[in-house]
């Protein structure tokens, strides 16, 4: 039985019927029998190959069902196939095709054929000629060759078992030549990819012999395709293949490539990664794979090579070198064992970066460090530390203007990511169990860290519930042993108490759903600590603290506040009682918003009675002995003098006497006053100092001497009475008041404030836990400076102070470094100027040694406000410090700078004078004027640019400061200096001079990063004041794109994506000088060598619907200069009719967007092929018409020019033929036009014409005489022509077309156009072949319309005898006597 479909039948219901048949025999075909079988194979055999077009939905269809029918009868499908593929005949494309797809789909069944099949295929391959056909052959081949791998690596499931790779390795080779050899420099992108697959896959089958010799060129020629091709998946598959088989086999070659694949590899990590196409996934897969073989053989130079891309500041590179880092940590772990200590050191320098990006990668490679041991090795804690950092972020405030970045990563995004790794390294990875516990407790107390409370919590849950279930001896902290911990214990849980008191309505801080919601986790964590804190805790917490968070979950008023007082008044009676202040002045803080509720509870608590078994909670008072009730007394105590404090004035008031007074006078006694007094020691002192604070700096030195000796003695007689340890706020005060006084011009001054700096910095030793006999060597060698200061040379004094700082440095607190900051910069004004000279040195000496830490104090410095001093010493010592802030803040620094208001001050920047109004009046137009901001950073950049020191600085950051300051300057062409805001003048400035100081800095930026080619080539073109004026702006970055891309070529991919970002800009100035400087780019081959040509032709496609003529024009003229800088890209689909848009611009008012487009069409043309054009010629042509008789020359001349490039394109074409006959006489006639290149663009466009007009003689007569170097003599040329039009015209009707042409520019606005349309009149008319292949033309030789048209020739000629020019007027005479 034979199946057969109807001829009748159309396409699309032949592909329907073999769609069905396929769907059956997939479904079904064990039930079908071996005949019928047979039937469907040869149906689907011949409708595959009945037309010898490839019609790829019909023909497909039938190969489908022939791979279906294969996965079960292979052998009868090879009958089949192999009979239309014999030797020496070129198969069908879907014969091919089948032999391929069956090769994938039936492996076991298809690999036995292979040898056979390669042997019949290989001479095909020569024969085949068109490029869908070696595209085939090259797919085929890749699909054998994977089949055949695949069938080698499963020997135990095959067949045949005797099948080994030699097999096959001859066949593969000489396939492997045609396909390396000379399918792989093909034109075609797609075929190249193809290739270039089919070489990867067959690299496996080689003789090890063979692939060694071809690696040193196979490995460069597939790093090339890069550059050609846009997709690169396929390009990275294959060189993973090759790696793979090259690593295999032990290449000893493969080193020698070594740099330059780690360079391509690198370049093609880096690139970003949409997630949302396959294919750049796909390719990063491949290409981290890359990396992975390479470890295997080259561990080391890898290594190296990606931990100094990881020093690189660029963004993109640093994020590429972390992903390859975390691949090789996951992936290679035995070859990274041996280099784990040097990726913990290497890593620390990416950690510090400030992008987000960076940091989410640098996350992730944490991550993988601890599944593989690292974060237990010295200098793991710095990662768990940058987690929980970046767990802590805040929210993202700022508004993000343009276009969002699709890879931006929020504050939020990169907190959650933190928030899901901590989380992770908590349960999966055990081995860090030990290492997180306990010391996350340590993040639990510093207030950087109050954001991250709520994951930090969630893990110590965790990591504490899964300890105290299994009883591991951990679980049991010894704070003694925990370093930090054993110094903020206490902290610790009154920081977790007081985030669940919810009644504190003036302080932020205690809410339980702020700083995401810690109040419940802090909670839990608290249950989970009780046997930590005190043994008994446990079983009150177990009981009392779900209930808590049950309420918390509800939350309703004041219950949950007064519940958690009740429960923490007891956790701080029973255990803490040297914080009892600190629970005090929680219950006074919620007497402000729960008065009487928190009166009632205070009164309750009085009269409870701790010595007696009660029900009461209280009860867990009775062991206590009477110290201990006393300390609950004075606590009682404290917390109503608290109350009193804080309650709201109108409420307590007429409270005082019966809620207040009275309680207190029931539990007051000597014990009680004496543990009050230790409790307010602290505050007593505090008081009396600020009363002396404001004598310590009076004029008079009598007075200052007692106010800093008395501050001596009371410091002194508190050191020597301390013995309650609670917290030392005043430390950073007192010392930013006292450190000054040690350079005052009285002497005993001097003393008495080293003496108070000495106390101080032992009181707050003893804060800190030492003893009171404790010696300190740092603070001791105070003392000795007691005698420098005897000395009044001002150098001792200053040398003095600075050793001085040295030990306060290495003794202050971080909580109090801020405090004391603030003070010395109040000192910079001292009445003193020595003190003032004494607090600059102390300030800077502290900055340099502590100030890191101190960003968030950058901002509030007011730093303008000691540039008033009247010490020049004290001002410049100010400048020093704004540097030393600057080296390390330079975000926040430059912010602030930029936010003081202008004009600077002249120790900070100088700043231009001001136009005056008058000025601004006499110009009588709009100008537009610049604004503070950018005006300030751009002087200020100048003034760092200045500085010798900003070498490093600027070469590092070199792509953002040049990046910057060029978009600047196009901001600043044409615009005028602001207005004072005090006099409401101009600045005394030239509307240039803002410019001006763009271009300089500009200019000096340049000279820091050695630029001098550069700068050189921009002073020969006087680029620098082409830039300053709006009129030749864009010509000057033109120069300085050229500059660049000639002698900075290396330095131009970060350039580029720094400016991508203001070509969306709203402001037209910038997105025109940034769209000169990438058209000029594209001039050069230097971007297809950096792979940037794919990024700038897209911009410049874009910017063609830019709003602004300018910037269209930019962009046209951009994509014209590909033809010059990268000629292998004009083929893209898009830039032909991109460029050709540009000639139907109608708001372009002087027609240069028009001229850009025909200049670069005219420059595309010369490297396409017909096929790339055909379909757009006339088009073009038709375009170009009108612009042949414009009245602006560069417009004539491109037009021209254009046309004649387009020739070549329309040979044969009778349509293309008929429009060079529409313009031939406006060609001949401007042969003899006025402008010099005009007649050369008609000489060459009439040289290339010629052949498509029909004539030999009239070709050989434009070749011979329209030579561009020689001159011509236009008559005898034009009666020359004349004759071979009459005599060898292909058609008679064209004459009268030409002469219709003609009388159009009888009109013309050139008098040489007028006189050349007279004299060819005239030559014409007179030879009698005209005259009688006009009559014969008309029927009967009374035709009325050539009589008409004799007769408009003779009125225009007439009118002519009145030209204004005698030579019109001579040749139209001439003309006139022709007629008869």
């Amino acid at each position: 039985m034979r199946f057969t479909i109807c001829d009748f039948l159309v396409v699309g219901h032949r592909v329907v019927i073999l769609q069905t048949i396929e769907l059956i025999v997939s479904c079904r075909i064990d039930k079908i029998s071996s005949p019928r079988i047979k039937s469907i194979i040869s149906l689907a055999s011949d409708e595959m190959t009945r037309s010898k077009e490839v019609v790829p939905d019909w023909q497909q269809a039938a190969s489908n069902i022939l791979v279906a029918v294969g996965n079960k009868h292979i052998n009868d499908i090879m009958e089949e196939i192999l009979s239309k593929f014999q030797p020496g005949v070129l198969p069908h494309f879907f014969v091919v095709q089948t032999l391929a797809n069956l090769s994938d789909s039936n492996v076991y069944g298809m690999v036995p054929f292979l040898n056979a099949i390669l042997g019949t295929m290989l001479p095909m391959l020569s024969m085949a000629k068109q490029d869908n056909m070696k595209w085939v052959f090259s797919s085929a081949l890749c699909h054998f060759s994977d089949s055949i791998l695949e069938y080698l690596a499963n020997l135990d499931k095959a067949p045949d078992p005797t099948v080994r790779k030699d097999t096959f390795s001859s066949e593969i080779c000489v396939a492997f030549d045609i396909l390396f050899n000379n399918w792989l420099q093909s034109r075609e992108s797609k075929l190249r990819l193809t290739v270039a697959e089919a070489v990867g896959s067959m690299c496996h089958l080689m003789a090890s012999d063979k692939l060694e010799e071809q690696i040193p060129k196979l490995i460069p020629a597939i790093l090339s395709l890069y550059k050609k091709n846009t997709e690169h998946y396929i390009i990275s598959k294959s060189l993973c293949q090759v790696l793979d088989a090259s690593v295999n086999m032990g290449s000893r070659v493969l080193e020698t490539q070594l740099d330059s694949l780690l360079f391509a590899l690198h370049q093609q990590v880096s690139s970003p990664v949409d997630y949302s196409n396959p294919p750049t996934v796909k390719n990063h897969n491949e290409v981290l794979r890359c990396f992975s073989l390479l470890a295997n053989s080259f561990p080391d130079r890898l290594v190296i090579f990606v931990l100094q891309k990881l020093e690189n500041s660029n963004e993109r590179s640093r994020i590429g070198s972390l992903a390859v880092l975390r691949h090789l940590i996951n992936s290679s772990t035995s070859t990274m064992e041996s280099k784990k200590l040097l990726i913990l050191a290497s890593i620390r320098q990416p950690m510090a970066d400030h992008s987000n990006k960076v940091k989410k990668r640098v996350v992730q490679v944490i991550s993988a460090m601890a599944h593989h041991g690292y974060l237990e090795l010295e200098g793991g804690e710095l990662l768990v530390r940058f987690i929980v950092q970046h767990c802590a972020l805040p929210d993202t405030y700022q508004m993000k203007i343009g276009p969002i970045d699709p890879e931006e990563v929020t504050n939020e995004s990169l907190r959650t990511m933190c928030d899901n790794t901590l989380h992770l390294l908590t349960t999966t990875v055990g081995r860090l169990a030990d290492v997180l516990w306990p010391k996350l407790l340590y993040y639990l107390t510093p207030s950087q860290y109050s954001n991250a409370t709520t994951p930090l919590c969630k893990s110590l849950i965790v990591l504490g519930s899964k300890k105290k279930t299994n009883k591991e001896p951990s679980f049991n902290i010894d704070f003694t042993q925990e370093g930090r911990l054993s110094i903020l214990i206490y902290n610790t849980d009154l920081r977790l108490c007081v985030f669940v008191f919810a009644g504190v309505s003036q302080m932020n801080a205690a809410f339980p759903f702020n700083n995401r919601g810690h109040g419940a986790p802090s909670l839990s964590l608290l249950q989970i600590l009780s046997i930590n804190i005190h043994p008994k805790t446990e079983t009150l917490w177990e009981k009392e603290i779900p209930v808590l968070l049950s309420i918390l979950e509800g939350m309703r008023g004041g219950h949950y506040l007064f519940r958690a007082l009740h429960l923490y008044l007891i956790y701080f009676i029973c255990m803490f009682v040297d914080v009892l202040v600190q629970l005090a002045m929680g219950v006074g803080l919620c007497a402000n918003s729960h008065l009487e509720g928190t009166l009632a509870k205070l009164e309750e608590f009085g009269k409870s009675d701790a010595f007696k078994k009660s029900p009461s909670i209280f009860n867990l008072l009775k062991e206590r002995n009477d110290v201990e009730v006393e300390k609950v007394k004075s606590t009682l105590i404290l917390c109503y003098g608290h109350v009193a404090l804080n309650a709201p004035p109108e409420k307590i008031l007429n409270r005082i006497d019966q809620d207040i007074l009275n309680c207190i006078s029931k539990h007051f006694n000597t014990k009680v006053m004496l543990i009050l007094g230790q409790r307010i020691q602290s505050n007593l002192w505090s008081v009396l100092l600020q009363h002396i604070e404001s004598w310590l700096s009076s004029s008079q030195d009598y007075e200052r001497e007692r106010a800093v000796t008395a501050t001596a003695h009371i410091l002194a007689y508190y050191l020597d009475n301390l013995t309650n340890m609670i917290s030392f706020h005043n430390l950073g005060a007192m010392l930013g008041r006292l450190s000054p006084r040690c350079s005052d011009p009285h002497p005993a001054v001097r003393t008495a404030a080293i003496d108070c700096i000495y106390t101080l910095l032992f009181i707050q030793l003893r804060y800190e836990g030492f003893s009171q006999d404790y010696k300190d060597e740092a603070v001791d060698s105070l003392l000795p400076l007691k005698d420098k200061l005897d000395n009044p040379d001002h150098s001792v004094l200053y040398k003095t102070c600075s050793d001085l700082t040295k030990v306060m440095s290495k003794r202050l607190p971080q909580q109090q470094l801020t405090t004391v900051v603030f003070m010395l910069f109040e000192g910079l004004v001292d009445s003193q100027t020595n003190c003032c000279r004494a607090s600059s040195v102390i300030l800077n000496t502290l900055l340099k040694n502590r100030g890191g830490g101190l960003q968030e104090m950058v901002k509030p410095v007011r730093l303008k406000e000691p540039f008033h001093c009247t010490c020049v010493q004290v001002r410049v010592a100010v400048g020093q410090t704004v540097l030393i802030l600057a080296s390390q803040h330079l975000q926040t620094v430059i912010n602030t700078l930029v936010n003081q208001p202008l004009p600077y001050d002249r120790y900070l920047v100088v700043m231009a004078p001001y136009v005056d109004k008058k000025e601004s009046m006499i110009r009588g137009r709009t100008t537009k004027v610049a604004t503070n901001q950018p005006l300030a950073m751009t002087c200020g950049l100048k003034e760092l640019l200045l500085n010798g020191s900003s070498q490093e600085p600027a070469v590092s950051l070199f792509p953002q400061l040049f990046s910057c300051l060029t978009v600047r300057l196009g901001a600043s062409v044409g615009v005028s200096a602001p207005k004072d805001s005090n006099t409401k003048h101009a600045a005394n400035v030239h509307v240039a001079g803002l410019a001006d100081r763009s271009a300089d800095a500009l200019r000096i930026l340049l000279a820091r990063a050695q630029l001098d080619e550069v700068m050189k080539r921009m002073d020969e073109g006087n680029a620098w004041d082409a830039m300053r004026e709006p009129n030749t702006h864009i010509t000057g970055v033109t120069l300085l794109a050229r500059a660049m891309a000639k002698h900075a070529g290396p330095r131009l991919p970060a350039i580029v994506e720094c400016l991508c970002p203001s070509l969306n800009n709203i402001y037209e100035c910038q997105r025109i000088t940034v769209t000169a400087f990438f058209s000029e780019l594209l001039n050069h081959h230097v971007v297809t060598e950096l792979i940037l040509i794919d990024v700038l032709m897209n911009n410049m496609m874009e910017r063609i619907s830019d709003p602004s003529c300018t910037v269209r024009m930019l962009a046209v003229r951009g994509l014209g200069n590909i033809a010059v800088g990268s000629p292998e890209k004009v083929r893209h689909p898009q830039l032909l009719a991109a460029m050709s848009s540009g000639m139907e611009e109608r708001d372009d008012p002087g027609k240069l967007i028009t001229l850009e487009a025909m200049s670069g069409l005219s420059k595309v043309l010369l490297h396409l092929d017909k096929k790339n054009v055909h379909l757009l010629v006339v088009y073009i042509f038709m375009k170009i018409k009108p612009f042949l008789e414009s009245e602006n020359d560069e417009i004539r001349c491109a037009s021209i020019h254009l046309m004649g490039n387009l020739s070549k394109f329309g040979s044969g074409e009778q349509v293309f033929k008929d429009q060079i006959h529409s313009i031939l006489v406006s060609l001949l006639l401007h042969l003899a036009d006025p402008n010099p290149q005009v007649v050369k663009a008609c000489k060459y466009a009439m040289r290339v014409c010629a052949p498509v007009v029909g004539s030999e003689q009239i070709t050989a007569m434009f070749q011979n005489h329209l030579h561009d170097d020689k001159s011509l003599h236009y008559g005898e040329f034009i009666n020359d022509l004349t004759k071979y039009l009459v005599r060898h015209i292909y058609f008679p009707g064209m004459l009268n077309f030409y002469h219709i042409s003609v009388i159009q520019f009888f009109k013309s606005n050139w008098s040489e156009v007028r006189a050349g349309a007279a004299m060819f009149i005239g030559t014409s008319t007179t030879l009698s072949y005209f005259k009688r292949e006009i009559l014969q033309f008309t029927t009967g030789g009374k035709d009325k319309y050539c009589i008409i048209l004799i007769t408009t020739m003779q009125l225009y000629c007439m009118m002519l005898l009145q030209d204004p020019d005698p030579v019109v007027r001579v040749k139209a005479a001439e003309a006139m006597g022709h007629f008869h």
